[in-house]
């Protein structure tokens, strides 16, 4: 059976992806001190990620959309998935969601990806079904302009990803 998991981002990689496509996220306002966590799943060969984010006030009242999913109706947050990118295990580490902490904000973050990817793997399909979709219609070219423009350029980062990968092995 298949699985997400959680995955941890290496801020070079997104770094060198941000100078081809400024649409590469941010971790917003936490670049340096938390990691750049999100979901790994696959899009045919490929693997792609795509960034969760920490429940807000706003994901409450917000609309699923093609690109937006909210994680059980905006509660714990939420994942846009015109952020997501294409990566490889070379462009992730592993998060240890069991890890022992006597940081309470640390234990509250890492309870929380504990139920983000609880929520995820009850709701693969749901999950599997709009990354595939907004992905198909982006290739295609059949998304409306408005999606289209805040959406990563798919192609363009699978090109890079694979060029940054084969120079890293050099």
């Amino acid at each position: 059976m298949y699985n997400l998991k959680l995955v941890i981002i290496d801020t070079n990689y997104c770094n060198y992806l941000r100078t081809l496509d400024s649409r590469v996220a941010y971790n917003y306002g936490k670049k340096d001190t938390r990691p750049f966590i999100g979901i790994l799943f696959n899009i045919g060969e490929l693997e792609y990620f795509a960034p969760l984010y920490s429940p807000k006030p706003k994901h409450l009242v917000m609309k699923n959309t093609i690109d937006f999913l909210k994680i059980d109706n905006g509660i714990l947050g939420a994942i846009n998935f015109n952020n997501m990118i294409p990566v490889t295990s070379k462009n992730y580490i592993l998060p240890d969601l069991n890890r022992k902490s006597k940081d309470i904000n640390e234990v509250k973050y890492l309870i929380l990806l504990q139920k983000q990817l609880i929520w995820l793997n009850n709701n693969l399909d749901k999950v599997k079904n709009k990354s595939q979709k907004l992905y198909k219609l982006y290739i295609n070219n059949k998304l409306p302009l408005s999606i289209k423009n805040r959406c990563c350029n798919f192609k363009l980062l699978e090109k890079a990803c694979k060029q940054y990968n084969n120079t890293k092995e050099s």
